[in-house]
């Protein structure tokens, strides 16, 4: 029972700490809407919707193109330049949205 809620106490503080700012990962966002929508619904089959995608999957996506873990020539140049207080308000705007 100790391991199962230090388990839920560790889910919960890494959600927290992924709580970003969605009105500054709006503003951010401008440079997604060309490939992924202005409202994060894409119009190309091949980029993803990013709208409704939950936070911490959003922020592992970007600091894994950012950190070179994952590998996409387009998005490994765009989340580059991206702070870890940039992902964590693009991952709060995009899981904001329905």
């Amino acid at each position: 029972m100790k391991k199962l809620a230090i388990s839920c106490l560790a889910m919960t503080l890494s959600f927290a700490a992924i709580a970003g700012d969605p009105v500054a990962g709006k503003a951010k966002s401008m440079t997604c809407a060309g490939c992924h929508g202005i409202n994060g619904i894409s119009n190309n089959g091949m980029w993803p919707n990013l709208a409704g995608q939950k936070a911490p999957y959003l922020v592992s996506q970007l600091k894994q193109f950012r950190d070179g873990q994952r590998n996409n020539a387009m998005m490994t140049a765009m989340a580059q330049g991206l702070s870890d207080a940039d992902i964590d308000n693009l991952a709060a705007y995009y899981a904001s949205l329905k």
